[in-house]
């Protein structure tokens, strides 16, 4: 698997703060449009060959799986598990780093919602996906949200912001967030010590009792505190399996397809470094450009003390 860096600039804690990405060669790169849906995506032709000739040969009937083809995604980390700070891809600044959401011009935190520290999981998405909002989903009579899908990794290490890393996709829930579709799938880093027994959502269940519950119920109240009503899901929220899961993650990557070779996309912002066909695609010069007019790293912000604040309500 390739490496990535990250590159820190401005205070964290500030609406400044911006993360860049870069790399093994230390170039600047978009987590949203240059990592690769697939770890594999770019291997050499020969790894490939050997790759094709091992699924030709395989007796299992379900080979891109045993093989790790057709289930394991590449996963940027934008929220480690236990934090408060809405972390994010900027999907319409050059380059899309990972900065705050902001809200009415203040750096925007989730609420602890009893029993709930923060985000549950780590949360992040999978590059090279978007959620098209001009496309009605067939499955939840609504549009997408414009973001690239999500991701809640559900395993026992807590990962770093910016981190690249494998994940299995076990399932999918369908939010319903403000009327959009907002997918969020399950999944487990492919290096945690429970990724071998975890191959579909059922299992979940199983090897982790309550996980599931605990993250429908945190998606339907985490908007509560600010004044908003409770979430809705599809499919009464039920998680779907990891093939629908699958299918899913391949219908974003299309649109982002189409997003990225400026068919569609508005006000996103599709600058890329690896993606020569691509009309966004830029050199490293005005890359390094766009990170230098970032402020400089400097010492972090403190982080507001209503952060560590509990909310209580009935369900």
């Amino acid at each position: 698997m390739a490496s990535y860096s990250v590159e820190e600039r401005g205070c964290p804690n500030s609406l400044g703060y911006r993360l860049f990405f870069k790399n093994d060669k230390g170039q600047y790169i978009s987590p949203f449009h240059d990592i690769p849906i697939h770890p594999d995506a770019r291997k050499g032709w020969l790894s490939s060959l050997f790759s094709w000739v091992l699924h030709s040969f395989s007796s299992s009937p379900d080979r891109e799986s045993s093989l790790g083809q057709k289930d394991v995604f590449n996963m940027v980390v934008e929220i480690p598990r236990w934090t408060n700070a809405k972390m994010e891809i900027a999907t319409k600044d050059p380059l899309n780093p990972i900065k705050q959401d902001v809200k009415k011009g203040k750096l925007r935190y989730v609420a602890n919602v009893f029993p709930h520290k923060g985000y549950i999981w780590n949360y992040g998405a999978i590059p090279q996906t978007w959620e098209d909002p001009e496309h009605k989903d067939e499955n939840t009579g609504c549009c997408g949200d414009n973001d690239p899908i999500d991701v809640c990794e559900i395993g026992s290490k807590v990962c770093s912001r910016g981190e690249i890393i494998k994940v299995k996709v076990l399932g999918v829930l369908a939010l319903i967030d403000e009327s959009e579709t907002d997918w969020k799938v399950i999944a487990i880093n492919t290096e945690d010590p429970d990724a071998a027994k975890l191959n579909n959502i059922n299992d979940v269940r199983t090897l982790k009792p309550g996980y599931l519950e605990a993250t429908v119920d945190w998606f339907r109240r985490y908007k509560v505190p600010d004044g908003k009503p409770e979430n809705q899901f599809a499919f009464n929220g039920e998680f779907k399996d990891k093939d629908f899961s699958i299918k899913i993650i391949g219908d974003t990557h299309d649109y982002w397809k189409a997003l990225v070779n400026n068919k569609t996309g508005g006000e996103i912002c599709c600058t890329n470094t690896t993606l020569p066909d691509s009309p966004c695609h830029c050199d490293q010069t005005s890359a390094g450009a766009t990170v230098g007019e970032a402020p400089a790293c400097g010492p972090a912000d403190p982080i507001p003390p209503e952060v560590d604040r509990w909310y209580f309500y009935e369900k």
